[in-house]
């Protein structure tokens, strides 16, 4: 569906997320990154404190009023983070070789006291002061994103003897994974709690998504959203921040259906994923998570390692070309970028070239749109159980129509988001542009799939709002004369219930 002459550029549909860090928090990189295509800015607490957060954020609103273009603040919380202890210097670790592993208060008085002959004389100290109690024989614990690997054999009162499996040099503040473990240890973190309240106590509208890490059941949702219940009371729930469930543990994927359920969307954390599962698991996982979200109209993410090769060169390997193609050809929403643009060399660079290798493959592929005859290959359609099941079967039709007509677009009204996240989710060809009087959701759907927002709160008849919303996206070049588009709306309009209507229209 290309432009006509004279016709802005339609808009992509898998959205572009980027990591803001030092290479590019000032303004001007910002705002170039946001010329080139990013949709949604990331700030991960585990390295922006405080007034870096609200700098940040105050520059996307310049950004916004400058530009007039909406942009997502995704916050991306810290977490539990288990790291190795401060090693006095680099441990170098041969394979084979036996190692004690202790948490790091019993290490302090381990390093003045003359160890037993019968233990190792290599100690790694670990942050985590329920070391002893948590592991068992047989597990394997991990440093540095799985470079080194030991598997634990006997207990000791000083702590854990392991047997080195992959060596090298561990180095101080490594990450630690525990794949085989189950560790008594929340999701939501002191830190976490005193970073939520500061942010919605200073921002709370510029605040659209807050990604949880450590998810391992739906009960580490359902705690952060009572923390947002508390400190968002007396705001209606769409107004409140979405969650974004880390997919990111072994237990998380033992226990997606019911995260998913309680989240709002998914990020798969390849990263740490990839390090506590086989990695030959990896695309089939990718795939099938991605299929689930979209048959529950949630958004996915997928992130980490896209273009990890832009970190210092300017083109992504061919392999990182393909991931992306195969990212877009699982039907994901949106791609997200981490150090490729927080600490890489070339943070606008990698945006441009990521929104060209997107609508490249947006324009070639058809299966990732809902065909003419069925549901797309994701099965996504409409309940009977669901509650809003009548709704959910407009904007099915909705979709099924604009593809049997050819439609340039699909105009659709919400006050709550709800309309948004289905009609994406059944993946129309057709852009999506969504009309609403709720200023926060403006930003917030720039994450969905297709989605794009447009304020508008004049609702004195169904037919003048048509006509009024057709009028916006022709102004905007989205759309000419002659050029069909479907509405959907609901009836009577000024009650701004669900959504219970179609029309065809052709643009005057």
């Amino acid at each position: 569906m290309g432009a006509k002459t004279g016709e802005a550029m339609m808009p992509r549909h898998v959205k572009i997320i980027a990591t803001l860090g030092p290479s590019s928090a000032d303004f001007a990189t910002m705002l170039a990154m946001v010329e080139a295509g990013v949709d949604v800015f990331r700030i991960n607490l585990s390295h922006a404190d405080q007034k870096t957060t609200l700098d940040y954020i105050q520059k996307i609103q310049s950004i916004r009023e400058q530009t007039g273009k909406r942009l997502a603040v995704l916050i991306d919380l810290q977490g539990p983070k288990i790291r190795v202890g401060d090693l006095s210097e680099p441990l170098p670790l041969e394979e084979d070789e036996l190692v004690l592993l202790t948490d790091t208060e019993r290490y302090a008085s381990l390093r003045t006291a003359k160890l037993p002959t019968s233990l190792p004389s290599k100690v790694i100290p670990i942050g985590y002061h329920r070391l002893l109690e948590d592991i068992q024989v047989g597990h394997r614990i991990l440093f540095d994103d799985g470079r080194l690997a030991v598997r634990v054999q006997e207990k000791k009162q000083e702590g854990w003897i392991a047997r080195v499996e992959i060596g090298g040099v561990l180095h101080r503040r490594k990450g630690v994974n525990f794949p085989d473990s189950t560790l008594a240890i929340p999701a939501l973190t002191e830190k976490d709690m005193h970073d939520l309240r500061w942010l919605i106590q200073t921002c709370p509208d510029q605040i659209h998504w807050i990604a949880l890490s450590f998810v391992r059941s739906a009960q580490d949702i359902r705690r952060l959203k009572e923390v947002l219940a508390h400190l968002m009371e007396g705001q209606p729930v769409y107004l409140w921040p979405r969650v974004i469930a880390k997919i990111e543990k072994p237990q998380a994927i033992e226990n997606f259906s019911e995260i998913l359920q309680e989240a709002d969307a998914i990020m798969i954390a390849r990263g740490d994923l990839g390090v506590e599962l086989p990695y030959e698991r990896l695309p089939i996982l990718q795939k099938q998570l991605i299929a689930e979200c979209i048959r529950h109209a949630k958004p996915s993410i997928v992130a980490t390692q896209i273009f990890e090769h832009m970190i210092q060169h300017p083109y992504p390997t061919r392999a990182e070309v393909n991931d992306v193609a195969n990212i877009v050809y699982d039907g994901a929403d949106a791609v997200m970028l981490s150090n490729e643009t927080s600490v890489g060399k070339y943070p606008v660079r990698v945006i441009q070239i990521m929104d060209r290798i997107l609508r490249w493959i947006e324009d070639h592929i058809d299966e990732i749109y809902l065909p003419k005859v069925g549901t797309g290959k994701w099965g996504a359609f409409p309940r009977e159980d669901s509650p809003t099941f009548r709704s959910d079967v407009v904007c099915f039709q909705a979709c099924k129509m604009a593809v049997e007509v050819n439609a340039r677009a699909i105009l659709s009204m919400t006050s709550t988001g709800y309309t948004a996240f289905q009609i994406s989710s059944y993946r129309p060809r057709s852009p999506i542009f969504i009309f609403t009087h709720n200023r926060y959701l403006l930003d917030l759907l720039n994450l969905v799939w297709g989605v794009y927002a447009f304020y508008y709160d004049r609702f004195e008849s169904t037919d003048r709002t048509i006509e009024d919303v057709i009028a916006i996206v022709r102004e905007r070049g989205y759309v000419q004369p002659g050029d069909i588009v479907i509405n959907t709306a609901s009836m009577p309009i000024h009650a701004r219930g669900r959504t219970n209507m179609i029309k065809i229209s052709v643009v005057e």
